[in-house]
């Protein structure tokens, strides 16, 4: 067993990625429930004493943006993992924050190694990247697809 995997097993704490579209238009309405589920779901599977944490890029647009109101309302802590291209762009004010890099992607390999569990709704190269290296890195991903409008 690993150090990760031993820390996981003793660690109370579940820091919930979350990935998809941001910028792109989609049923803003229809994410916000797939969120609530995936939510839902990661609290009936684990610890009861376990404190969560949503993991995204930071910004205040799209996925990234329902995730972090649903963790606020939820009384979670929120925590924001970008490049410095995100200040260019609307920020959540998010309880922790780090940059890595310049460029989009640069974050990536902070942010999966930051994650307990992840959760992708639509998305496009980069979300669709980092749930496949999510995947091979043992970490579980819960995936639902989401169209464009």
């Amino acid at each position: 067993m690993s150090f990760k995997e031993f820390y996981r097993n003793i660690n109370p704490d579940v820091r919930i990625g979350v990935v998809g579209y941001s910028e792109q238009k989609f049923d803003t309405k229809k994410a916000a429930e797939y969120i609530k589920k995936s939510f839902d779901k990661i609290v009936s599977t684990n610890n009861q004493d376990a404190e969560f944490t949503v993991v995204s890029g930071w910004t205040d647009l799209g996925i990234p943006s329902i995730a972090y109101k649903e963790a606020k309302s939820r009384k979670w802590h929120t925590a924001g993992i970008a490049c410095k291209k995100a200040l260019e762009l609307k920020t959540f004010l998010c309880d922790q924050v780090t940059t890595v890099g310049e460029e989009w992607g640069d974050e990536s390999e902070t942010f999966l190694n930051d994650i307990t569990v992840l959760v992708r709704i639509g998305g496009g190269k980069q979300s669709k990247a980092e749930t496949a290296k999510a995947k091979e890195m043992g970490i579980k991903v819960i995936e639902l697809d989401l169209e464009e409008k």
